[in-house]
């Protein structure tokens, strides 16, 4: 018994009592009791630890199954859908194999955007800090795992490109796919009358002039009737969807968002005018920007040189038009200006709007645009500048009294030259260049596609059938899951909140769970019959684009009075939510690929839409959120300090400061992150044999869906102080949701021990 301790067995003899000197040593006698003794406690530890270990792992398994298998490789997803999305990703930029390159990537590394992040960060940190933009250079070296094999690098489309993207595949689909008959035939025919250049090209100016005559000619050619200023308008509220002098549109009225009863409303407000405007805060005063009325008067007379006027009448109607138009644009104020003011949403009877501005009779046009429906001058409308429908009506009446006896009718060609921008679509490409370069005299120098425009226009008349359309094709059980995921872990993450007042508190978590999120196109009960009968009227030809653009007009009328009366509209071809009664409305156009396909792993569904709808919800609710809460101040610096912790060093949390809005960003994003991830998870729970893009773990796919979805079309990047990337960072600095940490030993990092969390 050679392995026995002789210490242990002499303290062992020492406690027994002793034996008389005669007997025998009994030693060897009590090593064996005494394994005896230890040997049955020591076996029930042995046990009881297995137990324990087998338990625990039983019940993390069954409880979090996420945790057991995120990390691992998963099957791929060989779908079409899938193949186009593998696309946009590269396996090389895995964050977990090569955090070095992960770590603070930039987005759109070695492409047009990198100068752009490059700034963004100096500007955070230091302009003039060369190690930290060497840091950066020498981390995009590296980062060629996105690029395509041109050097490019294959971006996300942005959502409003994916979402016409999309309606353009459903009208260009071969006629045999149809599925809901003469509406979508109809459709796809004016579609494809628009996509053909020629009929326009053939036509040149003579629809529109055939149409001036019509309308009573003007006294720019000098042929012209005289006709009434008001019944001019109401003709073109009424049948021409344009609206010179101030706009109209339809909506609820904010303060009854709650109401269980979800009334739209008649709404008046600025209209839009063609140049920019200038604002001075100090005198609270508005006027054009002079350094484009020249362009803007050149334009005026080159629209008017195509129509046939002769260039001696040009310059005083040119001139007139231009002096209106600056005139009325005088009024207008910004938004931050009538906000702070309390100038919009003002609730006001028609016949008291008649009173405030006189000049314009106001139940006739109004009757005209929502024909056939009952207009009353009792009737409740929502305007949002009163003082500008003032000064307008003001102004209309001093040049009525003005140039009546001249003959010139300013009033009455500022109202054809709206009609004239209205219908340019539908003229030759000559009107539309002259448009064009007055666009980038102004600035804007986006190019559009003729297909981009040509869906617009569809969709500005079928926008009812399209949104059910889009629905069927891409919007099925798959993104109601994800409706419901997202809005249950955001309720959550709200909830857990820390609040500065517990009545603000108790306020703001009652609003969030009695909204109720719901995917709408406010087609869903409409069936194949009832959309072809909305759109039976509905006759083109395929040779005369200009009378199938009036017909579409006509549509976007009726669409208009039926969104009145009914309280429906087509939220589908949107691309943000929305709050409507109880409702937050989460448009169909918003599950289209590449974001979103019925086929597609969760972990891509949820790292781009899932984050992209968070942060949609939670930008919604920010206002109530925001200022309220102790914690989204105190998570954003968390997230701050872990950035200038990784790329300064320790001490510099109090050197460089943040202000609100890129506070409140930086909370949004990483919460947002956060919420796509926590609903990831519940699906995950839920289909634990799902697949992955071929290469991608599940976390691997969702982490960089994420970062490559808020690189590439994010609308708020531009309050960033710091890469998407970092955000995935600091998720896994601390935590076990990540392989591993994302640490870089070529960085000088120092992160804070706490979690970035509520």
């Amino acid at each position: 018994m050679m392995d026995e301790n002789p210490a242990v067995l002499q303290e062992m003899v020492t406690t027994e009592q002793q034996p008389h000197s005669d007997e025998p040593n009994p030693v060897g006698c009590n090593k064996y009791k005494y394994r005896r003794l230890f040997l049955p406690p020591f076996a029930f530890s042995l046990f009881a630890t297995a137990l324990v270990l087998g338990i625990y792992s039983h019940l993390q398994k069954t409880a979090d199954p996420w945790m057991s298998k995120w990390k691992s490789a998963a099957p791929p997803c060989l779908s079409p859908a899938c193949l186009r999305a593998s696309e946009h990703f590269s396996v090389a930029m895995d964050p977990f194999s090569r955090p070095c390159d992960y770590f603070l990537f930039a987005c759109g590394a070695g492409g047009p955007s990198t100068d752009r992040g490059r700034q963004r960060v100096k500007g955070e940190l230091n302009k003039n800090s060369k190690e930290r933009t060497g840091g950066l250079m020498e981390m995009r070296r590296e980062t060629d795992g996105w690029r395509k094999s041109d050097g490019q690098l294959n971006k996300f489309p942005d959502r409003q490109t994916a979402l016409l993207t999309a309606i353009k595949e459903i009208l260009e689909a071969p006629d045999e796919a149809v599925s809901m008959g003469a509406a979508e035939q109809t459709a796809k025919n004016f579609f494809k009358s628009c996509m053909n250049a020629e009929s326009p090209e053939k036509m040149g100016s003579e629809p529109f002039l055939t149409l001036l005559q019509q309308l009573g000619g003007w006294a720019v050619s000098g042929v012209w009737n005289q006709t009434d200023f008001n019944s001019t308008l109401t003709l073109l509220m009424g049948q021409y969807s344009t609206f010179p002098f101030f706009n109209v549109y339809v909506g609820p009225d904010p303060s009854e968002q709650q109401s269980a009863f979800n009334r739209h409303y008649i709404q008046i407000d600025e209209p839009h005018f063609q140049f920019p405007i200038e604002w001075n805060s100090k005198t609270h005063k508005a006027k054009a920007n002079t350094r484009y009325l020249r362009p803007f008067y050149s334009a005026c007379g080159q629209y008017l040189l195509l129509l046939g006027v002769p260039s001696d009448r040009t310059t005083q109607h040119c001139g007139l038009f231009v002096s209106l138009s600056t005139t009325l644009a005088v009024g207008t104020f910004p938004l931050s200006y009538r906000l702070s003011q309390k100038l919009l949403y003002h609730r006001i009877t028609i016949q008291e709007l008649q009173t405030e501005a006189p000049a314009v009779d106001w139940l006739a046009c109004l009757q005209a645009t929502f024909q056939p429906l009952l207009i009353s001058k009792s009737d409740i409308v929502l305007v949002h500048n009163l003082p500008y429908i003032i000064h307008m009506s003001k102004t209309i009446h001093l040049w009525q009294v003005q140039h009546k006896l001249m003959g010139t009718g300013p009033l009455n060609t500022y109202m054809i030259f709206s009609l004239l921008q209205t219908l340019i679509p539908a003229l030759d490409s000559r009107f539309f260049q002259i448009m064009r370069n007055y666009s980038i005299a102004t600035g804007d120098t986006q190019e559009m596609p003729h297909w981009w425009r040509c869906v617009q226009q569809t969709e500005r008349g079928f926008d009812t059938l399209l949104s059910h359309a889009i629905r069927e094709k891409h919007a099925q059980k798959e993104a109601e899951e994800l409706i419901q995921d997202v809005y249950s872990s955001l309720k959550k993450k709200l909830t857990d909140l820390s609040w500065r007042d517990e009545k603000a508190s108790d306020f703001i978590l009652n609003k969030i769970n009695s909204l109720n999120p719901r995917i709408s196109t406010n087609t869903n009960n409409l069936s194949y019959t009832e959309l072809n009968h909305l759109y039976e009227k509905v006759v083109l030809n395929e040779e005369d684009f200009f009378s199938n653009y009036l017909q579409i007009l006509l549509l976007e009328q009726k669409s208009r009075t039926r969104l009145l009366s009914l309280g429906t509209q087509t939220e589908g071809l949107s691309m943000t939510p929305s709050i409507s009664g109880n409702d937050i409305i989460v448009p169909v156009g918003m599950f289209v690929s590449p974001f979103f396909h019925s086929s597609y792993p969760r972990a891509l569904n949820y790292g781009t839409l899932g984050s992209l709808m968070a942060k949609d919800l939670l930008h919604l609710l920010l206002s109530d959120i925001y200022t309220q809460a102790k914690n989204p101040e105190t998570e954003s610096l968390c997230v701050w300090y872990h950035y200038l912790s990784a790329t300064k060093g320790p001490g510099w949390g109090d050197t460089f400061t943040l202000p609100p809005s890129k506070q409140q960003e930086v909370w949004v994003q990483y919460s947002a992150l956060q919420v796509a991830l926590d609903a990831y998870k519940m699906s995950f729970t839920r289909y634990l044999a799902d697949s992955s893009l071929p290469g991608f773990s599940y976390i691997h796919l969702f982490l960089t869906s994420f970062t490559k979805v808020t690189c590439d079309t994010d609308a708020y990047r531009e309050f960033m102080p710091l890469e998407p990337s970092f955000l995935v960072t600091v998720l896994c600095s601390n935590s076990g949701l990540c392989p591993k940490p994302l640490t870089c030993m070529n960085k000088p990092q120092s992160f804070p021990g706490e979690m970035c969390q509520s």
